[in-house]
């Protein structure tokens, strides 16, 4: 068992969430879910973001695959949060593609990322699913659709889908899947990777954070870590107080709900900061939450893989890879399942935990 507590789920799922507004919370993320934001094309969802961020009285500045949030006190940690979501893209007459696959970003992969990995696995998932398109920059809608086929070309190693309604759209045109928050007792689902941070990150701001958020592009085509990179360095800034927020896989609801939330030591690329890792750790313990390590859990259920499983190669290794940890920090994510589906679900009292640790800070 890899917990590093024994609290009682119990007495954690019964402490009031008045304090953290719960409420507000899902509200925001039910906002953001209907908002488009497909790998490459998030210009649009960019802008409502900002227009959120300024009615908080934040410092905002958008860069070229980052939107930059600051306080007062900017330099005090830094969070990071990618806000593209899978889709697909029109790349032909009635052809559609993955988003964050098409050709344009194979480049950037190398055969041992878990969405790679991940690839045939989903290749089904997706039939009867109902999409959106949408105009590019502006997010304006178009039309709406279903897929009727999904499959990997083994030409193209992409996913291709076959839609219907959705014949007349040109290439360029991103088209999302149809996304409604579902919230029940004990759960939340939709298509949380990464909305879900980025509602979180935003909730802080509006309770008194006064650190620094960075909401990048393209993370699913791994490219967001050069955007957090390049402001990192117009600015000549090193930290090693960076937390990149996001959701972690787990194949079943048993083994998601072993722990409130994920901390990582490293990934594929290397060690995170040791420091902010167990700094994590410590204010999990004395709030009663229950944590465990995901580097570690994928270490134990390769002993018995024939084809063992990536560490992944995340945003922040890939910061600490390129700049030898002069940018270094520790991630934090909620565990999940249905991982890249719209019916990726969450427990509420991972959501709580994220929501009570993250505001601890706020009471440095």
């Amino acid at each position: 068992m890899l917990l590093e507590t024994r609290t009682d789920r119990a007495h954690f799922s019964s402490m009031p969430s008045r304090d953290l507004d719960l409420g507000g919370f899902l509200s925001t993320l039910q906002m953001l879910i209907r908002e488009p934001a497909v790998v490459g094309v998030e210009d649009s969802f960019f802008r409502v973001l900002r227009r959120e961020l300024e009615e908080i009285g934040v410092s905002v500045y958008y860069y070229q695959g980052v939107l930059v949030a600051q306080g007062s006190a900017p330099r005090s940690l830094y969070l990071s949060a990618h806000i593209d979501r899978h889709g697909l893209l029109c790349t032909g007459p009635n052809e559609f593609q993955y988003a964050a696959f098409i050709a344009g970003n194979r480049s950037e992969q190398t055969g041992d990322s878990v969405s790679e990995q991940m690839l045939d696995s989903i290749a089904g998932r997706f039939v009867g699913q109902r999409v959106q398109a949408h105009l590019p920059y502006t997010g304006t809608y178009q039309g709406q659709g279903a897929i009727t086929r999904s499959y990997v070309c083994p030409e193209r190693h992409n996913l291709i889908f076959e839609l219907d309604a959705l014949e007349f759209l040109q290439p360029g045109t991103p088209i999302s899947f149809l996304d409604r928050l579902k919230v029940d007792d004990h759960y939340i689902s939709a298509q949380l990777d990464n909305v879900l941070s980025v509602a979180l990150v935003l909730h802080l701001f509006r309770h008194g954070f006064q650190g620094t958020a960075l909401f990048t592009a393209q993370e699913e085509a791994g490219r967001s870590w050069r955007y957090a990179l390049a402001w990192f360095q117009r600015l000549h800034l090193a930290t090693d107080r960076l937390i990149v927020l996001d959701t972690s896989p787990y194949p079943t609801r048993e083994s998601a709900d072993e722990q409130d939330l994920v901390l990582r030591r490293k990934d594929a690329n290397g060690a995170f900061a040791a420091g902010l890792t167990e700094e994590l750790a410590s204010r999990c313990d004395s709030l009663g939450i229950r944590y465990s390590y995901k580097d570690a859990y994928v270490e134990q259920m390769n002993r018995s893989r024939d084809k063992p499983m990536s560490l992944g190669r995340t945003e922040l290794g890939r910061l600490v890879a390129a700049t030898n940890g002069s940018i270094s920090g520790t991630t934090l994510q909620i565990p999940t399942t249905g991982y890249h589906t719209t019916s990726e679900t969450a427990s509420i009292n991972s959501v709580l935990a994220a929501l009570r640790l993250m505001m601890s800070f706020n009471d440095r």
